[in-house]
Formats: structure tokens, sequence, C-alpha cells
């Protein structure tokens, strides 16, 4: 009875420390992103990214509706490609929620957006990603913003 319970102690202990890699490996992922995000390097970037994917944004419009705007990644990438070097974008990512299932996974971060070393907005993000053999990719992005309310 001991060695059977043992046993199974060793299987729960190895999957849990499977399933704890694999978030690593998906924090990566987003860390590598945002590098390449601060840097202006955009092949950086493209090196976790699964080729163009659907970018949304869900904010509220001056009126005050919700507004949900869909866009590519290659959009991004022209932002970040041709930003003047005089511009400092941060985003600060405040914590990192990932759940992993086989070979897609989620991270929901919670982020500041600095510009030129003023607040500029708040939000989280919602990257799905995809394990490409071994690789964690970004397969789809979707954000918030919002001005006000950032501790909420």
């Amino acid at each position: 009875m001991t060695r059977l319970l043992l046993l199974l102690a060793l299987c729960i202990s190895s999957v849990a420390t499977g399933q704890e890699s694999e978030e690593v490996a998906v924090k990566k992922a987003i860390d590598t992103f945002f590098e390449g995000f601060h840097k202006g390097d955009t092949v950086l970037m493209k090196s976790v990214m699964m080729g163009k994917f659907i970018t949304q944004t869900a904010h509220k419009n001056k009126e005050g509706k919700d507004v949900l705007t869909t866009d590519d990644s290659s959009t991004l990438l022209k932002a970040i490609g041709e930003r003047k070097s005089d511009q400092k974008w941060d985003e600060r990512l405040l914590d990192y929620s990932i759940k992993v299932d086989g070979n897609m996974a989620n991270a929901w971060t919670p982020y500041e957006f600095w510009y030129n070393d003023n607040f500029n907005h708040c939000g989280v993000n919602s990257f799905q990603l995809f394990n490409d053999n071994g690789q964690w990719k970004i397969i789809y992005l979707i954000d918030t913003r919002k001005k006000a309310g950032c501790q909420d």
C-alpha cells in the first residue's frame, strides 16, 4: 500500500512540475515579445509570433460606448518598427495568470502603459498561444485600455 501511495505521489508531482515548466515557457515567450516591443526589435517579436494573427482592443470611445477594434499583428509590428527614436513606450506587466492545456495556453497580463515616462493608460492583455513543436508562439492578442480605474 505504501508503495502504491508513493508511486501515485510521484506521478502527481511530475505532472505538476511539467505543467509548471510549460507555464514558465509561456511566460518566457511573452517576455521575449515585450523585450522586442521595448527595443523596437520586430525580428525578436516575430520569433514568438505564429505568423500574422488578429489583434483586438476593447475600449470605450469618447461618448462612453463600448468599442471593439480589430486589426492584425502586421499593423502592430509596423508601428513598433516605425516608432520614432524620441518615443519611449514602456508597457509594464503587473502580473501573469497562465493556463496551459496540452499545446494551447492563455496568459492574462494586467499592465500599465507609460509614454515617455508619463502614465498613458492601463488594461489587460489576453494572449492565446500555441506550442509549435516545443516553442510557444502567440496566435492571438486582445487588450483593454482605460485611463482611470486601473487598480480595479
